[in-house]
């Protein structure tokens, strides 16, 4: 059974509401009409179970959820070989260094490079 409950009529966006990237796929999105279901990962703690699903469903490891380049991680973590469990509590305690915005949309999960891929879901 899956924790992140998802729908064909909406689209699930975890993003992180001080995301360049996030703020114009959000307005891409609402300009598009498509009804969207936002959860600021800056607000809403993710359990362990949904990001290991949110990597699974991305057909990704834990660990490539990171991003390393980004600055929060850079100044407080070096470059090592983590548990996936270790990776889990890096971003619950550190959710801006998730890569995002991702978005769920039933069965298809896509990690949004460009604020246009949001209607490719």
């Amino acid at each position: 059974m899956s924790d992140i409950a998802t729908s064909n009529r909406q689209i699930t966006l975890f993003y992180s509401s001080k995301s360049d990237r996030a703020k114009k796929t959000l307005a891409y999105a609402k300009a598009e009409g498509l009804p969207i279901l936002e959860i600021d990962i800056l607000k809403t703690k993710l359990t362990g179970t949904q990001l290991a699903e949110l990597a699974e469903k991305l057909h990704i490891e834990v660990a490539d959820l990171v991003n390393q380049e980004h600055p929060s991680y850079t100044s407080k973590f070096e470059s090592h070989n983590f548990s996936t469990d270790d990776w889990i509590k890096m971003i619950q305690h550190n959710p801006e260094i998730m890569k995002q915005p991702i978005a769920l949309r039933g069965d298809v999960t896509i990690l949004v490079e460009t604020p246009t891929d949001i209607i490719k879901i």
